[in-house]
């Protein structure tokens, strides 16, 4: 039934997809995901539930430091991670992310919004996550930032997002209510999308008045 569950989820935004060019991708949901993924709010998060679904509070922005929609969806697809020891002693859960965003502002969705996904650390069972293409060897562009805005207005206008932040700025909610992870040593040091990204991204969306450590 959870399986049926989420296929309706991808139906339901098909037609915004269709109308706002937001490319259906979907990586590999399947009952073992699923699992794996419930076990990861239990254990890592402290959150029991029957269905690994999240209630968005807020969006961390990443970078994949690759250059490739199609090697990040290889990267994520897999229900297993593969190698990243650092990780997997936490959970043999994949990374993956709800959104990707290619150089030229194409927006992938590879997991409905609500559908949970491990991106970051502490904060994955109230976080949307978008991946853009790039890294230190491809800084970000403008399209990039241009469809990060129109995204996250979207994403505004479906939930109550408070917050938006950087992949790199998570650990500032280690000592806050929304952090939720048990092993209180339990955390890795990002770049991504740096701050140069985030604050001319943050610019852009002033006008929603998003809160701020």
């Amino acid at each position: 039934m959870r399986y049926f569950y989420f296929l309706f989820l991808f139906f339901a935004i098909r037609s915004f997809a269709q109308t706002s060019e937001i490319i259906q991708k979907p990586i590999i949901w399947n009952a073992e995901r699923e699992q794996l993924s419930l076990d990861y709010l239990k254990n890592r998060h402290g959150i029991v539930q029957q269905t690994a679904i999240i209630k968005p509070i807020m969006v961390v922005v990443h970078w994949t430091a690759n250059n490739s929609v199609q090697a990040t969806f290889n990267t994520f697809n897999p229900v297993l991670l593969p190698g990243r020891p650092e990780l997997r002693k936490a959970s043999a859960l994949n990374v993956s992310s709800q959104y990707v965003i290619d150089r030229d502002g194409t927006i992938y969705q590879f997991l409905p919004d609500t559908v949970f996904a491990r991106h970051t650390i502490g904060l994955n069972y109230c976080a949307i996550g978008i991946e853009n293409i790039g890294g230190d060897k491809y800084p970000l562009t403008g399209n990039q930032l241009k469809a990060n805005e129109k995204l996250i207005r979207y994403l505004k206008s479906k939930y109550p997002i408070d917050f938006v932040i950087g992949h790199h700025e998570y650990r500032a909610f280690r000592k806050t209510k929304y952090w939720k992870e048990t092993d209180p040593d339990y955390f890795t040091s990002k770049s991504d999308p740096g701050d140069a990204f985030m604050l001319k991204l943050r610019e852009n969306l002033s006008d929603l008045k998003l809160l701020s450590l």
